[in-house]
């Protein structure tokens, strides 16, 4: 019974053995096989493994399952077909052209107009107002009054003041600056000062109480004045000067002194006018004689020796040989002759520059 069993106990190794003996062919293979794989390249090393089926078989004979290989991206190949740069440039150029559209159709639009918001003013609202100073809104509400509105006190506007009518003043007026850039009707108007920069037309009567003209002034039609008063008068051209009433020469009587030598005893002379013209009176008295009978000295004198024109008064002053003696601040009446005794003389002068 014991050679039996140790039989099958041989057989078993036996037969085991040479399983050893694969097992260690096995062994020694998978210790050759890294060196081998480390010598290869990658390339290499796919190409074993990749069968003609597009498979990878199983490096240890088969024993595990095959499995497909992925084949390269089709994003990956588009990539490597197409120019970046060229499709980025047209991507450009799209946005270009959308944004173009889209500002031309946005400024064919209508502006958006303001909403504007209503907002009634209650009974507490009124009273909220007469008692205190109270804010109702805000800028970009607006207040429509339906009815009239009275404002007892004083009204302030802090910003631009627009009006659709008319504006009545039952007072007056008050403004540091006023700029109309249209036309201006004016009833009844009071200007301290006025300055006008440009032309002014009138074309209704104008009643100046003061008027004084630094500049030229020049008048096309006919102008009437109650008084004129210029300090030189020039006519221009071929002007004519025409005066259909009197002409009266205004001012102060010039000074005098006499010659009594002249005049004779209790003779006296005497001058009534101005500077430009006047009367002169002068009463002999006993035994006048050749001479200047007075001298005249003008309140203003002239830059040059002035005309002086002189006509006797009467046949009496014609009889005398009178002449004259003049300079820039006065001149004399004299003759050539004795006068008559307790006579009366008088001549008439005027004077031009």
């Amino acid at each position: 019974m014991e050679s039996n069993e140790s039989k099958p106990d041989e057989e078993k190794s036996e037969a085991a053995a040479p399983g050893e003996a694969k097992a260690e062919e096995k062994a020694e293979g998978e210790q050759t096989a890294p060196v081998d794989a480390l010598e290869k390249t990658n390339e290499e090393l796919g190409e074993d493994v990749v069968d003609a089926t597009g498979t990878v078989g199983a490096l240890d004979g088969g024993d595990k399952e095959a499995k497909p290989v992925k084949g390269p991206n089709a994003i990956k190949k588009l990539l490597k077909k197409v120019d970046i740069y060229l499709v980025l440039f047209i991507l450009i150029i799209v946005i270009a052209a959308a944004t173009s559209i889209v500002s031309y159709l946005n400024s064919k639009k209508a502006p958006p107009q303001a909403a504007i918001v209503t907002q009634k003013l209650t009974q507490d609202d009124l009273k909220k107002l007469s008692t205190s100073d109270t804010t109702i809104g805000n800028a970009a509400q607006t207040l429509t009054v339906q009815g009239n509105a009275i404002f007892a006190g004083q009204v302030l506007i802090k910003s631009d003041l627009g009006v659709a009518g008319n504006i009545q003043l039952g007072g007056s007026l008050q403004a540091p600056a006023l700029t109309v850039s249209g036309k201006t009707n004016l009833g009844d108007t009071q200007i301290n000062n006025l300055q006008v920069a440009t032309n002014v037309l009138v074309q209704g009567t104008t009643t100046l109480k003061d008027l004084n003209v630094s500049g030229n002034t020049a008048f096309n039609g006919p102008v009437t004045a109650s008084q004129i008063t210029v300090t030189k008068l020039i006519l221009s051209g071929n002007a004519v000067l025409q005066i259909p009433n009197h002409i009266s020469f205004t001012g102060a009587s010039p000074s005098r002194t006499t010659t009594q030598a002249t005049l004779g005893a209790g003779g006296t002379a005497s001058i009534n006018g101005s500077d430009t013209t006047g009367t002169i009176n002068i009463n002999t008295g006993n035994g006048p004689a050749a001479g200047c009978f007075v001298n005249i000295t003008f309140n203003r004198p002239f830059t040059s020796p002035p005309h002086v024109l002189v006509s006797p008064v009467g046949a009496a002053a014609g009889l005398l040989e009178y002449y004259v003696n003049r300079s820039t601040t006065g001149f004399s009446l004299c003759t050539n002759n004795s006068p008559q005794g307790n006579q009366v003389f008088a001549f008439d002068y005027f004077i031009t520059d």
